[in-house]
């Protein structure tokens, strides 16, 4: 006599597991093994968390970067900038030390959209050719700070003792110490005009920062369970400080080099408007504006372009800076 069907859910007489079978998986985590033997990893689910591969935190930042529209704006102007600095050539042919006397302080003319200065030189033509000295001197000296202070600054918060005590106050000395007025009596005994004497000084008064934001940085990372861990496995110090601290200590530090690319630029044409940072021959956003200041009512447009190339550069470098840090913060995420 045949046997009855089986009445109610028809997965009950399926001879497959009712339920997904669970096995450890690597480093201890639970994966499901389905039934009909399907994998469970079938690439990244857009809007669900945790699935595909883990993206670190440079990873996120660029993500985040790349659709800011501060940094897409700020990081297109820089680049122009970077481009017109190393090959002013592309969009100023002119000389820039090429002056006439019988066109001082004239307006602008076809082919001379910003008029000239007092000594008749085409204003365009100096002004594309002043951000060559002018970055070149944000960025090296940016180089430079961020070089020394982190080194000593990364030391200094990773060994501690008397090395960090006595790196604290030779940093003190130097944030005592103000800018223009070191600047006034350091580079007035330098005969020489290049950016060489105006990049060491900013680099001797702004590495301090640098080191203090790294220390902070080495301290807090170092204290973290994955170097510990190291640590305990018989990691020396040169590994623990290249290999664990450094890559989780460094954002910080890219973050204020980044804003004090602008300023450092600033600064560059502060010390030059007062005559002891870059000066002539050398083409310099400082220099023309210390030049048209004398003659701004009767020749505005001598201390406008100028002065209004200097403000866009150090504004693009410090919505830059903002924006990197946006990115490489998570606690404002």
């Amino acid at each position: 006599m045949p046997e009855p069907e089986p009445h109610g859910d028809p997965r009950a007489a399926d001879p497959r597991p009712a339920m997904d079978a669970i096995t450890p998986g690597d480093g201890g985590a639970m994966t499901l093994a389905t039934g009909d033997a399907r994998s469970l990893d079938e690439g990244p689910q857009p809007g669900v968390p945790g699935s595909g591969k883990s993206r670190s935190l440079w990873s996120d930042a660029w993500h985040d970067l790349r659709r800011n529209p501060v940094f897409v704006v700020s990081a297109l102007v820089i680049v122009f900038l970077v481009l017109i600095a190393i090959w002013p050539g592309l969009i100023a042919s002119g000389n820039p030390l090429q002056c006439d006397l019988a066109k001082a302080q004239e307006g602008s003319q076809p082919g001379h959209p910003f008029g000239y200065d007092t000594q008749g030189c085409d204003v365009y033509t100096r002004t594309v050719h002043g951000a060559r000295a002018s970055i070149a001197v944000g960025i090296c000296a940016t180089a430079g700070a961020t070089l020394l202070g982190s080194v000593l600054g990364g030391l200094a918060g990773f060994f501690g003792g008397w090395w960090d005590a006595l790196l604290s106050r030779i940093a003190d000395i130097f944030f005592g110490i103000p800018i223009i007025l070191g600047g006034l009596v350091f580079l007035s005994v330098v005969t020489s005009g290049s950016v060489w004497p105006v990049v060491g000084f900013i680099v001797l008064l702004g590495w301090p920062q640098i080191s203090r934001i790294a220390r902070g940085s080495v301290v807090t990372a170092k204290q973290n369970d994955y170097v510990q861990a190291a640590r305990a496995l018989g990691a020396g110090n040169k590994r623990m400080l290249l290999r664990h601290i450094a890559p989780n200590a460094v954002a910080p530090v890219i973050v204020v080099a980044t804003i004090a690319l602008g300023t450092y630029i600033a600064l560059e044409a502060t010390l030059s408007f007062v005559g002891v940072g870059l000066k002539p021959p050398t083409v310099s956003w400082g220099i023309d504006i210390s030049n048209a200041s004398v003659q701004i009512r009767n020749a505005p447009h001598m201390l406008l372009w100028p002065a209004g190339a200097l403000s866009i550069t150090v504004l693009a470098f410090i919505m830059l800076g903002d924006a990197v840090r946006d990115a490489l913060d998570p606690k404002l995420r």
